[in-house]
């Protein structure tokens, strides 16, 4: 099917339709492959910074753990061993949730 397209014709019009189709499909694969995951992600990322709650136990873009003392308007303070911090909301990378970093409690497993 695609020999029929990619045939010359006679005119200079007709010669421009496998040109513009390949350009169509191309463009509608850049989209599926990178476009629409990236909003995604983008679209994930804006709910959970719009959920974070206070006393939530999080890890910003810069590899600082902590938990969230404070939520304000422009950001939120975290509570860390070495003291209180503010940062910008789209700062906070992910959870720090138990399943995925279990805390070391007095007992080791043998």
């Amino acid at each position: 099917m695609i020999s029929i397209f990619l045939q010359a014709a006679p005119g200079g019009e007709a010669s421009m339709m496998p040109t513009m189709i390949m350009m169509g499909l191309m463009f509608v694969g850049f989209y599926f492959l990178m476009i629409r995951p990236q909003m995604r992600k983008a679209k994930q990322e804006k709910n959970f910074q719009a959920t974070l709650k206070v006393g939530s136990r999080v890890v910003t873009t810069s590899g600082m753990h902590g938990r969230i003392a404070q939520i304000m308007e422009d950001g939120v303070v975290i509570e860390t061993l070495s003291g209180k911090l503010k940062f910008e909301k789209a700062a906070i990378s992910r959870d720090f949730t138990q399943q995925r970093f279990p805390e070391t409690t007095g007992e080791e497993k043998k």
